[in-house]
């Protein structure tokens, strides 16, 4: 490989570090929801999976059943992951799928 495409491969690979960084340090500022028994429970959080609010119906509060309050709660966290982790990937896909350089598989 000549030393120009080395040299604009290693260019390439350090702007894309710079714009994944930067993606990432955004995502620790978005939020997104998490619900569980029909919404009755919320949770927000952002994308560095850190819980910012958790929501709880009041109904299920006067119903005394705290295993299932406990168990919709778990739940609600769960689908926020899982929609902070979807939201992650997508963003970082963005900043990493315009590299095409051989032999690296991105986005990750």
């Amino acid at each position: 490989m000549a030393n120009n495409q080395l040299g604009n491969i290693v260019r390439q690979a350090q702007a894309a570090q710079a714009r994944i960084q930067k993606t990432q340090e955004a995502l620790a500022l978005v939020e997104v929801q998490g619900h569980a028994g029909g919404n009755l429970v919320e949770v927000t959080m952002t994308c560095r999976h850190d819980v910012r609010r958790v929501r709880i119906d009041p109904s299920l509060l006067a119903d005394g059943d705290q295993e299932m309050l406990e168990d919709l709660v778990a739940a609600a966290v769960n689908d926020a992951m899982r929609n902070a982790d979807k939201v992650s990937t997508e963003r970082l896909a963005e900043v990493t799928g315009e590299l095409n350089i051989p032999g690296l598989n991105l986005p990750f």
